[in-house]
C-alpha cells in the first residue's frame, strides 16, 4: 500500500528503503523555480534514529499500518516478558532485547501500550513518568544536606538512578521514562 507525500501526518508510519519510519515533521516546500518538494525529520521505527529526507510533491511512498494494542505485563520468563493482551487474553512472549531501555520501567502487572507492524513488536509507548518502589539505597546522613546532593538508588525493575539523599529504601518514586532521572517522592 503507497500514500503521496502531499498526505503526510506526523506520527504516520512508513515503509521505506531505509527502515519502518514514523515521520517527525514535513514541510510543503514550492520554490520559485523548479517543482515543488516534502522535506521531512523521519524517526526509524526499531533503532529510535532521526534522519532527515527530501521527496518530491506527490511522490508514492510506502505507507506502514501499525497496529497499537494495549497488553498487560504478566511476567518474566527466563530472556523473555509476557504479555497479555487486554482484548483478546492471548499471551504474548517478547524478547526483552526487543523492548530497549522500556524493561527498567515496567513491573508485573503494569499496562503499557505496544505499536506492532506484521506481527513483530516495534517499541513500547510508556507513560512520561512511572512510579516504582526503590529496593536498595544507602542511607542518608542526618545533617548531610548539601543543595542537589545525590546518591544512586536501584528500583525495583534493577534500574539506578541518582536521587536526592533524603530518599529512603522502600519509598515509591517517580522517575522520568524519558530521561530516566528521579522527579519527585510517589
Amino acid at each position: 500500500m503507497s500514500i503521496s507525500t502531499n498526505d503526510f501526518k506526523n506520527g504516520m508510519a512508513l515503509n521505506l528503503p531505509e527502515g519502518l519510519m514514523t515521520v517527525v515533521e514535513f514541510q510543503h516546500v514550492k520554490p520559485g523555480k523548479g517543482g515543488a518538494f516534502v522535506r521531512t525529520k523521519l524517526r526509524n521505527a526499531r533503532t529510535g534514529a532521526v534522519i532527515e529526507k527530501t521527496f518530491r510533491a506527490d511522490e508514492k511512498v510506502g505507507f506502514a499500518q501499525i497496529d497499537k494494542r494495549e497488553m498487560q505485563f504478566l511476567y518474566r520468563e527466563g530472556d523473555e516478558i509476557v504479555f497479555m493482551d487486554n482484548d483478546t487474553y492471548d499471551q504474548l512472549h517478547v524478547p526483552q532485547s526487543s523492548l530497549g531501555e522500556a524493561v527498567n520501567y515496567m513491573k508485573e502487572g503494569d499496562t503499557v501500550v505496544l505499536p506492532m507492524y506484521n506481527d513483530e513488536i516495534i517499541g513500547v509507548e510508556l507513560p512520561a513518568a512511572v512510579e516504582l518502589e526503590v529496593a536498595e539505597t544507602e542511607p542518608g546522613v542526618q545533617g548531610d544536606r548539601v543543595s542537589g546532593a545525590r546518591k544512586s538508588a536501584r528500583l525495583e525493575t534493577g534500574l539506578v538512578v541518582q536521587v536526592p539523599l533524603f530518599v529512603e529504601t522502600g519509598e515509591r518514586i517517580k522517575v522520568d521514562t524519558r530521561s530516566g532521572e528521579y522527579l519527585t517522592r510517589a
